[in-house]
């Protein structure tokens, strides 16, 4: 596994979980992973006192829809089930090393802080799944994870240079690129053309989210 060799790892899952954890702890809210999207999530959340996030489209106040997001607020906890994101999250945290999610939204704000933690950075593009539950490919992903690396210092491995190369591709044309990727016509199919657009809004974020203590944080909140 890459992250076996790196100091720091980013995990990037564009269109859903990366997302939505910028857009929450921007606010000054605290987002905690769960691999479980089962009564286990629900116990989870109950024993944290956090509000758990249900599946997009679900009533609710939070979901895997960056646009409930907007409704957190400093202090709020949210449980959040993703079998990307999350289950990325939870296999890197097993790794004992630093751990990053960045998405376009915060691509310069992540980078820059995961220069200043470690000399090798490992940035992961989570993939979707297909309905049996296997990995699908996400180009957003390789899109969103070249943005990242656009804006690291140092040399690049050769999966490193490609997913830079299909961000110079779209990085001027972010909004249409994700309305058009697979992933982004069915949330557009499926009523959620403003998650795109705001998964789409690149580099306007200084939120840097970074995994203590089993939640995403802010990292300007964690002790140094």
């Amino acid at each position: 596994m890459v992250g076996l060799s790196a100091d720091v790892l980013i995990i990037v899952d564009a269109l859903s979980f990366s997302t939505c954890v910028d857009v929450a702890t921007a606010r000054g809210a605290t987002v905690y992973p769960c691999r479980w999207k089962d009564e286990r999530a629900r116990e989870y959340a109950t024993q944290l006192g956090a509000e758990l996030a249900a599946p997009r489209g679900s009533e609710g106040k939070f979901s895997l829809s960056p646009v409930t997001m907007r409704n957190a607020a400093e202090g709020t906890r949210i449980v959040l089930p993703s079998p990307n994101g999350s289950e990325l999250t939870v296999e890197a945290q097993a790794l004992g090393r630093i751990v990053l999610t960045g998405c376009f939204r915060n691509c310069w704000a992540v980078a820059k802080y995961a220069a200043g933690l470690g000399k090798s950075i490992a940035v992961i593009p989570a993939g979707e799944r297909w309905p049996d539950g296997t990995l699908r490919p996400a180009v957003e992903d390789l899109a969103a994870a070249g943005a990242i690396i656009a804006n690291l210092p140092g040399s690049l491995s050769p999966e490193s240079s490609a997913a830079v190369a299909v961000w110079s591709d779209v990085k001027n044309r972010v909004g249409t690129f994700l309305a058009s990727c697979a992933s982004g016509r069915e949330l557009s199919e499926r009523n959620f053309q403003e998650d795109v657009q705001i998964a789409a809004e690149a580099d306007i974020s200084t939120a840097v989210p970074l995994f203590h203590e089993g939640a995403y944080v802010g990292a300007e909140r964690v002790p140094k």
